[in-house]
């Protein structure tokens, strides 16, 4: 992707962007020129640890110095004016080989900088993914006065709190474009009588609604009423112990009612309680705060908190398994040899099973722990296979079933399959849809209903020219539908992938993809 500003750069200065984001860029600009840093450090008469910084967001770069950079890579890095759009184009048919190492997880980092704000100490998350919706959620910290700093690494970030909170200088424009602000109304609530957020948007995956929070919520003193754009919430603490049974099992629902209860005195219980991997995230943090929680995996959790916390804690982000599964798709769909390492093992197992009912080989690595001590980790290598369609349908469930995030990328696995495969989406009423673009790269997917797709394969992929869908999963899904299809294939409008994925066709490119990143 490009950086465009729109202010009018001082003359030798680098535009209001962030260094992070331009080494992103430079490396896989690099990556996909075949260069290595030292190679690169050659071209630009510079060392290969000044490369390493660049690459890592930790060197000041002036305008002069990015377009010597551009032109060494022959990629435009920086445009002044306005945003050009994003595409890529795809040479499709051809094997991957290789290892690749699964990153951290976005909705795991998520959680954890919206449970920054009930420390008044200083937080140290590690390993924090470089994607657009957690730059979305640190634009809004820091708009309501959180100093929130990237080390040297560009991997690590120290977040600090004021002692009172600007609420009414939020960033609304950052917080209208991720339904993740949503999570902000559990550590608020112990924290302010009264706050307003803004509405959450996100993902186009039809209505969505809010209520199972506030259902949730209400058992804490928390009312809220809906006004024009915004939610106004006013907080009537309470006290003792709560008991409290989540009429959703759903994973953001859990975090919002987790860090209200590790924010007040006393024993909350929390019944029907999701336990997937970034709510477990979550309790680990909390639990180095000090808050005391039982059932950690669960689906009943009893939370010890307090109403004041300020420590000093370091906390190293688990695995994504949703990166995961979308690696080894790849690997799948393109019939390739590929190792897929540090895959959080616990919360891909129903998946690995279904794979395996569908004649899917691979193999797994003894079992080793996660650098937070707590997540289970396995490398696993799919083998070139022969797919048949389950017998039964393939649909997700709370964990541990299958991940409702994961769901999708059965679509293009069945299209590879002999044999027709039911799908049924049964969360979100309009993602479904948008899998049929599988078809216009030769799959016969057909739409039942708003959440049932029937699948029929083994495909005949050819390339073609499609729109990125306005969901996440399914636009990662028409990718790697394209890596399968024979001849050039371009997706345009991709930066919907940048919101869930870090890097993701430079590192398509590392296994031997062909993928090439334009704009007009």
């Amino acid at each position: 992707m490009t950086i465009a500003s729109t202010e009018r750069p001082l003359t030798g200065s680098i535009p209001a962007v962030d260094a992070a984001q331009v080494g992103a860029l430079v490396r896989g600009a690099r990556q996909h020129r075949g260069l290595t840093q030292a190679q690169l450090a050659e071209r630009l008469n510079t060392s290969q640890s000044a490369v390493h910084r660049i690459e890592q967001g930790a060197q000041n770069l002036s305008l002069e110095m990015i377009g010597r950079i551009s032109a060494a890579l022959d990629s435009e890095l920086i445009t002044v004016g306005a945003p050009k759009r994003t595409h890529l184009r795809v040479e499709g048919g051809h094997q991957l080989s290789g290892r690749i190492e699964v990153n951290s997880s976005k909705n795991g980092a998520v959680a954890l900088l919206c449970a920054s704000l009930l420390n008044h100490g200083r937080t140290v998350l590690r390993n924090v993914a470089r994607i657009v919706e957690v730059d979305r959620i640190l634009d809004v910290l820091r708009s309501i006065g959180v100093r929130a700093t990237w080390a040297p690494n560009g991997r690590d970030l120290e977040i600090v709190r004021p002692e009172s909170l600007d609420l009414a200088a939020i960033d609304v424009d950052a917080a209208v474009r991720t339904r993740s602000i949503i999570m902000f109304f559990g550590p608020l609530l112990g924290l302010e009588p009264a706050f307003e957020l803004p509405y959450a948007g996100g993902c186009d995956l039809g209505t969505r609604t809010v209520e199972p929070h506030m259902i949730a919520l209400r058992r804490f003193g928390l009312d809220v009423t809906a006004t024009a754009g915004h939610y106004q919430a006013r907080v009537t603490p309470g006290s003792g112990d709560l008991s409290i049974v989540l009429t959703e099992r759903g994973d953001t629902v859990t975090e919002n009612a987790l860090m209200a209860a590790a924010g007040r005195d006393g024993v909350t219980t929390l019944r029907n309680a999701s336990p997937n991997y970034m709510v477990q995230d979550l309790c680990f943090y909390l639990e180095q705060l000090g808050v005391r929680i039982e059932g950690i995996g669960t689906t009943t959790l009893r939370v010890q908190g307090r109403t004041r916390f300020e420590n000093d804690v370091e906390y190293t982000v688990s695995e994504d398994p949703v990166e995961a599964m979308s690696l080894l798709t790849a690997g799948i769909v393109t019939g390739s040899e590929i190792t897929v390492a540090r895959v959080p093992i616990e919360f891909m197992e129903i998946e690995l099973a279904t794979l395996a009912e569908m004649g899917q080989e691979y193999t797994l690595s003894p079992e080793y722990v996660a650098y937070n001590g707590r997540t289970r980790l396995v490398d696993v290598t799919v083998h070139p296979s022969e797919l048949r369609a389950p017998i039964d349908k393939i649909h997700s469930m709370p964990f541990p079933g299958l991940n409702i995030d994961n769901l999708p990328f059965f679509a293009v696995i069945a299209a590879r399959a002999t044999g027709s495969t039911l799908i049924h989406d049964w969360v979100y009423e309009n993602r479904a849809i948008h899998l049929t673009d599988l078809t216009r790269l030769g799959a016969d997917v057909r739409l039942m209903d708003a959440h049932r797709l029937q699948v029929n394969g083994p495909t005949r992929w050819r390339g073609a020219e499609v729109s990125c869908p306005p969901a996440l999963r399914p636009a990662v899904v028409i990718l790697l539908g394209m890596l399968a299809s024979t001849g050039t294939s371009v997706l345009r409008d991709v930066d919907i992938i940048a919101r869930g994925y870090e890097q993701l066709a430079e590192r398509l490119i590392e296994l031997g993809a062909r993928i090439e990143t334009f704009r007009d």
